[in-house]
Parts: C-alpha cells; structure tokens; sequence
C-alpha cells in the first residue's frame, strides 16, 4: 500500500520542509491543489460542501501553480511523487501545458503524474474564454493531446476545439506521465476507466466511495481496461483514522490512500505541527502496514 500526503490549502510557505519530512518518513507521493483565482461573485454551486462556505475558505488563500509547487519540491527531494490534486485541466492550453509537465518530469527523473480534472466554477472557463458546456469535450482532447505530446514523436491532433499539425516536444521524459482522473460523477469515473491510468476521489465517506469504486470497476471492465494491473486508485475517506480503517480502503482496491493529517482550518496550526503530523502518522500507520 503506499500513501499520498494532501498538503489542502495554503502553507505554501512550509512546502520545502514538508516535503522532506514526508520523503523522509516513508510516504511515497505528496498531491497538492489548484485554484487559479477567486471570483468575487459566482454563478456555480459547490459540490462538496455549501458555496457560500467554500469560498469564504478559498478567499485569499495563497495558492502556488501546481507546477511549480512541484518543480520546487522536485529539486529538495529524490523519491517522493507529485501529483496535483486535481489540476483544472481544460482551461489550460494543452500544449503549453504539456511542455510543462515534460519538463518537470524530465527534472524530477520521472516523480510526477497528472492529476486531471475540471472545475465546479463556470468562471474558471468563461474568464479563460472557455464555454463551460464543453468542459466535458475539452477534458477528453486535453488528456489525447498531452499524452500525444509527450510521447516524444511526431504528432497532430485535429478535432471541433483544437487543430494540431504535426510537431513533437524535447525533451521529453523516458517514462510516461500517468493521467488520474479525478471526480465523482459518472463521466469522471468513465474517463478515468477509459483514458485514465488511474481515479483519483476528493472527500468521501467509506460507503460513498465503495459504490464509487464499484461503479468504476463496472465501466473499466465494460471499457476492456479491468485487466491493467497497474491502475491507481487514490482515495481520501474523511472518517478513516486507525489502521483497520486504512486497511479497509485496501480492500476496496484503494492502491493509494490519500491523507491530510492535520486539520487545515485549525488557527493555531504552523510548520512544526505540520511536520510533527506527518511523522506521527508515518509512525502509527505507515511503518505498521
């Protein structure tokens, strides 16, 4: 079993120091969010939590570019994986997107996956000049153009949103860049079964996301991709706390189970704390599993 740390909002100051207590401690990957900007006024719902809640949370809080949250934390680590979770991805041009990641992989010798998902605010997209109702269309293109992209050949990609001639990247890294998918509904969990290398949850309860899982399983054995052996499922259960807990998600089929071991609204909360709890929950969880 390995174990993803989720950094949450803000201390982006302490990123440096996390990761290398986390590496240190025997966690295998760190995940971290994506938030572009706060939109004063929204047309969009939460689906996690009230609206009005989340982005009273979300209002000012610093938050790094995924990359180069990563890129940082690449170069004080050497083992540890990174993965943004998730990263708005259609709203970003593919492209420039992809160079990116191809680099960072390249730098990080192969550390880091794309955590792929969409936005629950439309603001994401109509500011980006985006239409939220091709979200959908986009995401698909997205995932074929920078897995075309960073497969190091000649490639062009054609279709009602993007037209590609045929270029290639360089550098490109030696090993592919895996694409988790993140989201709850029945799309998401489509294209994670179809296109993915992996499915990423956000905030779940044990029993929300053994249904979820069920369901993914489902569509990956109607997509003909149940036989890959290799596919991640990343899961964050709000409730788990003991290792019998933890051990629970494993049979599930939770490859990578997902874990904030801090509260991240705590007021009092600091770096020593945070690492303190990183290390903690490597002593009574990790080293035991």
């Amino acid at each position: 079993m390995r174990f993803t740390l989720m950094t949450g909002l803000g201390g982006i100051e302490d990123y440096p120091d996390i990761a290398r207590t986390a590496e240190a401690a025997g966690w295998t990957s760190l995940a971290i969010p994506d938030s572009l900007f706060y939109p004063e006024i929204t047309e969009s719902d939460y689906p996690y939590m009230s609206t009005d809640a989340v982005r009273e949370a979300l209002d000012g809080v610093p938050v790094l570019d995924p990359v180069v949250a990563m890129a940082m934390m690449a170069g004080v680590t050497s083992t540890l994986r990174f993965y943004p979770a998730v990263l708005k991805v259609p709203v970003r041009q593919p492209l420039v997107l992809a160079k990116a990641l191809s680099s960072l992989a390249v730098i990080s010798d192969n550390r880091i996956a794309l955590g792929a998902g969409l936005s629950p605010w439309k603001e994401d997209f109509t500011y980006n000049g985006i239409a939220f109702e091709e979200r959908g269309g986009r995401m698909d293109d997205c995932i074929a153009i920078i897995r075309g992209a960073l497969s190091g050949d000649y490639f062009e990609f054609h279709s009602q949103y993007y037209d590609i001639g045929r270029m290639k990247l360089s550098p490109v890294p030696t090993a592919p860049v895996p694409v988790l998918v993140g989201g709850h509904a029945v799309p998401a969990l489509r294209r994670a079964a179809q296109s993915g290398d992996g499915w990423i949850s956000a905030n779940s309860d044990y029993e929300s996301l053994r249904q979820m899982i069920g369901k993914l399983n489902e569509l990956r054995r109607d997509c003909g991709t149940d036989t890959r052996a290799d596919f991640e499922i990343h899961a964050f259960d709000m409730h788990a706390r003991k290792l019998d807990d933890f051990r629970r998600l494993a049979e599930l089929g939770v490859t990578d189970i997902c874990v904030t071991p801090w509260n991240p609204y705590d007021p009092s909360l600091d770096r020593a704390r945070k690492l303190a709890r990183i290390e903690q929950f490597a002593e009574m969880v990790i080293r035991r599993w």
